[in-house]
């Protein structure tokens, strides 16, 4: 199985135009599912780049495309699943375009290979034990969520396992709980109710969500409750012995990207999706 087996062709793929702005860029980021946008050359099919949440994350103050976007990775539709793999792991890619001739093609993303393994299309016989993370980003379940938020950006992960008062797993917390319950206000009039204020030790400032993550803005807090109201209770969890293809079905199916690694009834690690495509390789 090869790239274009997988891939999502062009008509089915989102893009934006050089010249223009990061607001081309934002209404689909806020809209869609995902996390970088290509960029073509106006009128034409010609590939220039990739603008994603990071960028314009780390360049609030900047509004043409041209100098937001970056040069990313490509593959061509004949490429295997093992090359993306490792881009993904090499390099972080999460969206790899598919370019020939300057054209962009399409757009191959970590889910698709995923769903690849999870249908016995690429291998899957790797147990997890062998692929996990054995460091896990873990919060107390009882923190105000506006702290937990800002631990997640720290730790540069996009979930975190909430632990009780023993130590124990009660639930885990992403990216997508906290864009959930943000509330982006038009001023500081308008903030209150169960918001954290901007006196609060815990308020969440400069922050405003773009797909699953965030850009700087003013005006955007989040409720101050703790962790446990706003966390998926008792997540689906995984043992050691579980092949890849059995997690990344059971990820497919829960629509996670993450699924907490156990030993017992105790936490263990934490398989993500990208670890998955390391037994590519």
């Amino acid at each position: 199985m090869n790239v274009a087996d997988v891939m999502t062709p062009r008509e089915a793929v989102v893009t934006v135009s050089i010249p223009g702005t990061r607001d081309d860029a934002l209404a689909y980021l806020q809209e869609g599912e995902f996390s970088a946008v290509p960029v073509l050359k106006e009128g034409t099919e010609r590939y220039r780049g990739l603008v994603s949440r990071d960028d314009l994350i780390e360049n609030p103050d900047e509004d043409q495309l041209a100098m937001l976007m970056r040069e990313a990775p490509t593959v061509g539709e004949s490429a295997s699943l093992t090359d993306v793999a490792r881009l993904v792991v090499e390099d972080g890619a999460r969206r790899v375009p598919v370019v020939e001739d300057g054209e962009l093609l399409g757009i191959v993303t970590v889910t698709d290979v995923i769903r690849a393994i999870a249908d016995g299309d690429a291998d899957g016989d790797t147990t997890v034990g062998d692929l996990a993370q054995r460091s896990v980003n873990a919060t107390y379940e009882g923190a105000p969520l506006p702290a937990a938020e800002r631990e997640l950006s720290h730790a540069d992960v996009p979930y975190t396992v909430a632990l009780d008062d023993s130590g124990r797993m009660s639930g885990i917390l992403t990216e997508v709980d906290i864009i959930e319950v943000a509330r982006v206000v038009e001023g500081e009039e308008e903030a209150g109710g169960s918001l954290a204020g901007d006196e609060e030790e815990w308020t969440w400032e400069s922050i405003k969500t773009v797909g699953g993550s965030y850009i700087p803005t003013r005006n955007v807090e989040l409720p101050a409750g703790p962790v446990s109201e706003f966390m998926t209770p008792d997540p689906v969890t995984v043992t050691a012995g579980r092949t890849a293809r059995e997690t990344a079905q059971a990820m497919i199916n829960h629509d996670v990207e993450q699924l907490p690694l156990v030993r017992g009834d105790a936490l263990a690690g934490v398989v993500r999706d990208t670890d998955l495509l390391r037994a590519l390789l």
